[in-house]
C-alpha cells in the first residue's frame, strides 16, 4: 500500500544550477533557493563585500 500521493520532483543537479559572477569582488557564484526571488538583484557576497569600494 503506497502512501505518498504522486511522483517525487528531482532537484537538479547541482552544476546545472545558473551562476553569476559578483560584480564587485568578481567571484563566482551559483543559484540558491532564498534568491529565487532577488536573482537578478543580488550584487554582494557578504556585507564586507557591500562596503568595499569599487575598483
Amino acid at each position: 500500500m503506497a502512501r505518498g500521493k504522486g511522483k517525487i520532483e528531482l532537484k537538479p543537479a547541482k552544476q546545472d544550477l545558473p551562476s553569476k559572477v559578483y560584480p564587485v569582488c568578481d567571484r563566482p557564484f551559483t543559484w540558491r533557493k532564498k534568491w529565487a526571488k532577488d536573482w537578478d538583484q543580488v550584487r554582494y557576497c557578504s556585507e564586507a563585500c557591500k562596503g568595499a569600494p569599487k575598483l
